[in-house]
């Protein structure tokens, strides 16, 4: 859930900072933590992802600002080595897409142009990279991965502005993504290259990628820690800096615009695609 401060509310706007420049009080945050059961929040912290601001919604348990956990995901013990991208860059998940080369299907479904739109700009970006892994839109039969709209409005200063999730045990990308198509999320007129950025991080997150600000959240966020190491071991990839990275289309947070892959991120890309 890439979260985006909302304008006008005092103390929480900084001109052309990052989205989220302030935080929810942290009485609020604990309410809702105590809200979700300990034996939940036990198996979200087994998993390795943070056990702070969880949400129950439809399907399973929100994380980290974007990811959703199913009861099942939550229930199941993964074999596979974690890998680590360098101290504060790239990051993936136990699991990754496998049966390679592969086109992965991509199905919009109940929303209007400007995100069918952002949807092909994002998959273009991938297909540009000369991957094993490749995207199609389809707009009938089955799909890999379905893009749907949810309407939900600021809740706490903060407004969600898509969500998915990491693929599964047998190798497959994570199936959705949910994209806000309230008017506080993108506007009455949605900019496509904004809405196509924040596509193109949610696919990243179906095929792997954690948040590349992993380690402290505050970095995009402006606030918040480290959101968990999801699993033992790690092996760094060659010729990926130790350093933050601005530019990443895997930070936590948005920048509110056009966000593509920087050089960095098309490292880590070729090093698992």
């Amino acid at each position: 859930m890439i979260k985006q401060v909302i304008r006008g509310l005092a103390g929480c706007l900084v001109a052309g900072a990052l989205f989220i420049s302030c935080q929810k009080d942290n009485a609020e945050t604990a309410q809702q933590d105590q809200k979700i059961p300990q034996d939940v929040l036990q198996k979200i912290g087994n998993k390795g992802f943070s056990t702070a601001d969880v949400h129950k919604v439809d399907g399973g348990y929100l994380v980290e600002g974007d990811i959703l956990l199913s009861e099942q995901e939550l229930s199941s013990v993964s074999s596979s080595p974690n890998l680590r991208i360098a101290e504060v860059e790239q990051y993936r998940t136990n699991n990754l897409v496998t049966r390679l080369p592969r086109v992965i299907r991509v199905k919009v479904t109940g929303l209007t142009q400007p995100y069918i739109d952002g949807t092909d700009l994002a998959i273009s970006r991938y297909n540009a990279l000369g991957l094993q892994l490749t995207f199609q839109r389809v707009t009938s039969g089955s799909a890999d991965i379905t893009i749907r709209g949810f309407y939900q409005g600021p809740s706490g200063g903060f407004i969600t502005l898509g969500s998915s999730g990491f693929p599964t045990n047998s190798g497959n990308p994570y199936n959705s993504i949910s994209m806000n198509t309230h008017p506080q999320a993108y506007g009455t007129n949605p900019n496509v290259s904004y809405v196509g950025s924040v596509i193109q991080h949610e696919m990243g997150h179906c095929i792997g990628f954690r948040h590349t600000d992993y380690m402290n959240r505050a970095y995009s966020c402006g606030s918040g820690g480290n959101e968990g190491s999801a699993g033992v071991g790690a092996v760094h990839i060659p010729g990926t800096p130790t350093g933050p990275d601005a530019a990443s289309w895997m930070l936590a947070c948005s920048n509110g615009g056009n966000r593509t892959f920087n050089a960095n991120d098309l490292i880590a890309l070729n090093y698992l695609y």
